[in-house]
């Protein structure tokens, strides 16, 4: 049922993002990407998409922490393609450190990026999903959407905030065609969080799957990392028409976390 929409990914020359809008492409999907990188990695990235899967992609240098940027990518991806049936609010920052030693700065950049963003996207994006009385958002939140964790006060607020944003969405949209929900991902293994691994085992002399399981048990029941494969699967799902009455619902994804 995607064949042939548009979806856009925010944050997705990477990791998750990426992920993500590569299951979208499997399933049908043009596909506008977002996000910061090398600028022969990311045409790499986006020519390869189009070759292998017969889409039509583009790519968006918007700063997600200025709303004008944000507006004229909502602006060109209808223009582009005549629509943006698919919204993935994905790019994120972080920033560790108690709260009375948080940079104002700092503060200031994570909510931008990770709450305010995606109220500037949805905002310019819902009057064309009603106009054409179908739309599906998905907001990637975090575990960290519904459980808190020390020395990461902007990033728990920001994602605590999505997961309400979503809510309200879903309430306002709910008989446009539109849906709105969020993912709450856990310990997700992408090459940052694999490096950190790496050099925990490297500086303790253990093994790396020793420092895998003392990582995720950290906070996770079970001892395995949620692949952006997997987020990228329930992202699609949520488009489908088996998902056509799920709205404003927090999905986790995290190997048990905030089940405890």
């Amino acid at each position: 049922m995607l064949k042939g929409k548009t979806a856009l990914v925010t944050g997705s020359t990477s990791g998750i993002g990426l992920a993500t809008a590569r299951a979208l492409v499997e399933a049908g999907c043009n596909i506008m990407l977002n996000g910061f990188g090398d600028a022969a990695a990311i045409e790499k990235e986006r020519a390869g998409l189009e070759k292998d899967f017969g889409i039509k992609a583009l790519y968006s240098a918007a700063n997600m922490a200025k709303p004008a940027e944000i507006a004229d990518m909502i602006a060109a991806t209808e223009k582009s393609f005549g629509s943006l049936d698919v919204l993935v609010n994905n790019a994120g920052i972080q920033f560790v450190a108690n709260i009375e030693d948080f940079p104002i700065d700092k503060w200031d950049a994570v909510i931008a990026i990770n709450l305010s963003s995606s109220f500037h996207t949805i905002r310019a994006a819902v009057p064309g999903m009603k106009a054409r009385k179908w739309g599906r958002i998905i907001n990637i939140a975090s575990a960290h959407g519904l459980v808190a964790s020390e020395q990461k006060v902007a990033y728990v607020s920001a994602k605590h905030g999505l997961v309400g944003m979503t809510k309200v969405v879903a309430l306002e949209t709910a008989n446009a065609g539109i849906t709105c929900n969020a993912i709450c991902p856990g310990w997700v293994l992408t090459p940052l969080v694999q490096k950190q691994i790496d050099d925990r085992a490297k500086a303790s002399g253990k093994t790396v799957r020793e420092e895998e399981i003392a990582l995720l048990s950290e906070k996770q029941p079970m001892h395995s990392f949620t692949k952006p494969e997997g987020i990228g699967g329930l992202a699609v799902f949520l488009c489908s028409d088996a998902a056509a009455t799920i709205t404003g619902s927090a999905y986790s994804i995290d190997g048990g976390w905030v089940a405890q």
